[in-house]
């Protein structure tokens, strides 16, 4: 069994990681401003100047970093340090989105800080975006195929129920769940 171990992490693991450090080194040279130790395996960035993370980040396949598609000098994305994200997670930035440390995200997470405008008889797409911003704060746990819209704030210590919608703020060490999100259990 110790053998069988041993060629996985040969043929499996040592490549995989040798490719994030490659996808991690090309990211900076394009202007991804990054720590030390982050990991992105199989993952999609765009407009890399506009992202700042910390050190120690851990970013499974199917990542998506997507600052707005426009010329802009400042931050939209901000992860601060040792987060761990799932597979399959979106980060949607026009406006800011920022993350703290310690966090944890499970599969399928979308996050985004806009919203399309509409009316009668007007496209959504013929409308500027509504533009906000979305804060996580530290020690957070979000549940699988969770998403997380504009204006949203998170406190220190919240959980996230997997499939939840959440559309308003909460404090920390908050827990909460729904469509739309609602407070299941409060901090103690």
């Amino acid at each position: 069994m110790a053998l069988l171990q041993k060629l996985e992490r040969y043929f499996l693991q040592v490549p995989q990681g040798i490719c994030s450090r490659f996808r991690m080194g090309f990211y900076i040279l394009l202007g991804l401003r990054s720590g030390g130790q982050n990991r992105m395996e199989k993952s999609r960035c765009r407009r890399l100047s506009q992202i700042v993370m910390g050190k120690r980040n851990a970013f499974t396949q199917g990542a998506m970093l997507w600052p707005e598609d426009a010329a802009y000098n400042g931050i939209r994305i901000q992860i601060g340090d040792r987060n761990y994200f799932n597979r399959n997670i979106m980060i949607d930035a026009c406006g800011y989105i920022v993350i703290g440390s310690n966090n944890m995200f499970g599969p399928d997470i979308y996050i985004t800080d806009s919203n399309h405008r509409f009316g009668k008889d007007i496209s959504p797409s013929a409308h500027p975006m509504q533009r906000g911003k979305v804060k996580i704060g530290n020690h957070c746990w979000i549940g699988a195929k969770a998403v997380i819209l504009k204006d949203v704030e998170l406190g220190d210590y919240c959980v996230v129920a997997a499939g939840a919608v959440v559309t308003k703020s909460f404090p920390a060490g908050s827990v909460i769940g729904g469509v739309p999100a609602k407070l299941i259990k409060a901090s103690q």
